[in-house]
This record gives C-alpha cells, sequence and structure tokens, in this order.
C-alpha cells in the first residue's frame, strides 16, 4: 500500500478534532485505500483496533446497513465503552438513505470521531444535509497525478518523459498499477469504471430514463475537454446522432455527470470586467484515462488532454480554476489559492512563430504582476517573453514550476 502522503498531511491537523472529516471524489480514485491508511496512522498513534468502527458500504458484509436507523443500530452495539477514544470510518456513506441524521446523531453525542467518503459532490446539497452545516471539513481525494503515478510505477524522475506518455493514455486510476500494465488489461479496466459511474453514481441515483441519451453526451464531453462547450454545441451534436431531447433534460444530465466527478465544469472569469461567466464553460474529465478508453488513442485528442492534465494537476495542489477571457482572448487558465495567481496557457508544441504569438500574446496583454507561463511539450526551456515565462509541461507536473502544494480542505 503506497502511502498518498500528501492528503495524510492534509487531514492530521483535524485527526480527534470536532469536526466531523469527508472525503469526496469520484469512485476508485483511493478513498477505501486512504480509509485504510489513515487507520493505520490512527493505530501508530495509539489507538486500539477495538475502538476503530470501519464501514465499507461496497463490501456485501455491510449490505444490511440499508438506511440511518441501521447504521445507528450497528454502531452504537459495535461501541463498548463511550467515554472512551472511539473512532468512525464509514466507506461510500451515500449508499445508506438518509445517513445524515445517524452521522448528525453521532456527532451530537461524541461517540467517535467520524471520517466518511462519498462518491458524488452534491452530498451536502438536500434539506437533510443541513444538519452537519459547520459541523465538517471537506477534503477532495484525486486519481494520481504525475509526480504520483512515478511513484506508484516505482520509476525515477529521469524515467518521467517515458513515463508520461503511458500517464497521458491511461490515466491516473491507482487500480491500473495493481493490473498487469498491457494495453487491453488497463483499458477494460477503465471502461469498468467508466461503466460503473455511468450506471451507479448516474443512471441509478437519479433514475435516468434516456441511458443512450446520456452516454452521447457523456462521449462527447470525452472527445471535447479543452474546448468552449455551450447548449447549442452538445444539442447539434445530438441532433447528428438523430437523438433529441429538451435542454433542461441535457442540462440535467450534465449536473449529474459533474456530481459523480465524471467530468468537472469550468467556468469563464472575465478579467477586464472582474465578472464570472454564465455561458462558455470548459468540461474536462475527472480522468484522462476516460478519453482514451471512450475515444481510442487518437493523436488530435492530445491538446485536450494535456489541458485535462493540467487542470487535475491544479485543483490536486489546492487551486480553484477558472478560464481567463480578456476582450477576444482565451486564457486556458486561472489558477487561485488563498493570495496567490496563476495564469496558463497550455499548447502541444509551439511549433513556429505564429503558435508562439497564439500562446503568448493573451498573457502578455495581462496587466498584473502576478506569475503567467506558458506550459508545452517542447524539450527546451527556460524561454520568458515579456515577463511570460515557459515550461515543460513535465517539469512544472513535477514541481519544477510555479505553483506550490495544496494546504488544507475546505469547511463546510
Amino acid at each position: 500500500m503506497i502511502k498518498r502522503e500528501k492528503y495524510l498531511r492534509r487531514i492530521r491537523p483535524y485527526i480527534g478534532k470536532p469536526v466531523i472529516k469527508v472525503i469526496t471524489g469520484i469512485r476508485r480514485c483511493g478513498k477505501s485505500t486512504f480509509l485504510r491508511m489513515l487507520i493505520e496512522e490512527l493505530k501508530s498513534g495509539g489507538a486500539s483496533s477495538a475502538n476503530i468502527i470501519y464501514i465499507n458500504k461496497d463490501s456485501l458484509r455491510f449490505d444490511f446497513i440499508k438506511n440511518y436507523s441501521d447504521l445507528h443500530d450497528y454502531v452504537t452495539k459495535q461501541i463498548s465503552v463511550p467515554e472512551e477514544d472511539n473512532y468512525l470510518l464509514i466507506d461510500e456513506v451515500q449508499e445508506i438513505d438518509q445517513w445524515e441524521k445517524a452521522v448528525a446523531g453521532f456527532f451530537a453525542d461524541e461517540i467517535a470521531d467520524i471520517y466518511i467518503t462519498g462518491s458524488n459532490a452534491g452530498m451536502f446539497s438536500t434539506d437533510l444535509a443541513t444538519l452537519l452545516t459547520g459541523r465538517y471539513i471537506e477534503m477532495r481525494l484525486n486519481t494520481l497525478v504525475f509526480s504520483e503515478h512515478l511513484m506508484f510505477r516505482n520509476k525515477t524522475p529521469e524515467e518521467a518523459e517515458e513515463e508520461f506518455g503511458r500517464f497521458l493514455k491511461y490515466g491516473g486510476f491507482p487500480g491500473i498499477h495493481k493490473m498487469q500494465y498491457e494495453e487491453e488489461v488497463l483499458v477494460q479496466y477503465i471502461n469498468a469504471i467508466y461503466s460503473t459511474i455511468l450506471l451507479k453514481d448516474v443512471v441509478t441515483r437519479h433514475k435516468v430514463r434516456d441511458v443512450a441519451l446520456l452516454e452521447k453526451i457523456a462521449r462527447y464531453l470525452a472527445g471535447n475537454c479543452g474546448n468552449i462547450t455551450t447548449a447549442k454545441s452538445i444539442s447539434d451534436y445530438i441532433k447528428s446522432q438523430r437523438l433529441t431531447s429538451s435542454s433542461d433534460t441535457v442540462q440535467n444530465y450534465l449536473y449529474w455527470l459533474a456530481d459523480a466527478f465524471m467530468v468537472h465544469k469550468v467556468s469563464r472569469y472575465d478579467i477586464k470586467g472582474k465578472r464570472q461567466l454564465e455561458v462558455y464553460d470548459k468540461y474536462f474529465m475527472g480522468d484522462t484515462g476516460f478519453i482514451f478508453g471512450v475515444l481510442g488513442d487518437k493523436m488530435q485528442d492530445i491538446s485536450g488532454k494535456l489541458e485535462n492534465i493540467v487542470y487535475l494537476e491544479l485543483i490536486s495542489r489546492g487551486y480553484k480554476v477558472s478560464i481567463g477571457k480578456l476582450y477576444n482572448s482565451e486564457i486556458d487558465f486561472i489558477a487561485t489559492k488563498g493570495g496567490e495567481k496563476l495564469y496558463i496557457q497550455v499548447a502541444y508544441l509551439l511549433a513556429g512563430q505564429k503558435v508562439i504569438d497564439r500562446e503568448f500574446s493573451p498573457l502578455e496583454a495581462v496587466r498584473d504582476n502576478y506569475p503567467k507561463l506558458v506550459l508545452s511539450a517542447d524539450k527546451y526551456s527556460g524561454a520568458e517573453r515579456n515577463g511570460v515565462r515557459w515550461a515543460n509541461i513535465v517539469d512544472f507536473l513535477l514541481g519544477e514550476g510555479y505553483g506550490t502544494p495544496a494546504t488544507g480542505p475546505s469547511s463546510g
């Protein structure tokens, strides 16, 4: 079990503190393994196995826990001495009907230090979830970023260039490193995750009737990551597939896909007007392996994949990310965290002066002193033009560029 130390480092300040620790993220990103790491952490800190209650709703052993009443009964029976330091860890808590009632009760009664995981972003969007308002902190767990990929593959930074091609293709689900590292095996594994999320976290959870339409929209997003997406572009695509649907249905499907972390919606920010824009969003996949699993290995998708990788890297480092609009120009990413801000353009290759001007000019037009960076796969590095720095994308992903590790979770 390879430790994902950066996430342990973020949650340590909250261990034993009177807040519910909520770990969210896409299915198979490593939440269950992270809880097992956390259990080892608790034991190394002196906690007894008898005082640790672990419930994994993906396991049939806990299939009998259907609702909050079942959860309450089971946990109270497991706690022999309420006055002792007890720890409660529940994996995929959203599978338990009205789980918030039981968790809020456990918290109020102070019977345990509570950790829960879930695979949907809207866990706290229901009226019932207001029971937990102000009582939790949330930490988002992501699939592996490239530096973690090297660690899981037991590779050195000197081998990074060769490994990056594999990461670009297969993405960052930790489970692929337990498989035979061959394309046929990995594609089947990635597609199995993709299908599970679609069927379990979207179709079943939201009672989707038009599954064919949902699959077409998901495929469209995989093929257009990094491109501006509008309701009209999706509608035109649906019509080209000889399907029909209302705009409300399309919007619901987009929301549900994002809620399951299958895609991430990134809004545009008007730099001159200093306001968030309501249209012309971008969607990125929850893991770049989905792009390969759905569409195969197409060179024309490489720019979108690179943007997707940089986006996931930025949110893994704790940045909030928007797309920048300045007059008629677009800036791929505006990343903010605390008082930091970072502008980024992503390109596959800076092939010729026309491409260089296209990538550097929008950043040069931004009149502030925050760092501005153009990332590409070109081998040379260190170039700078009018305050805009160029860096190799692999160097950036390994930390040899702007950007710092994330600090801590957000408060609920």
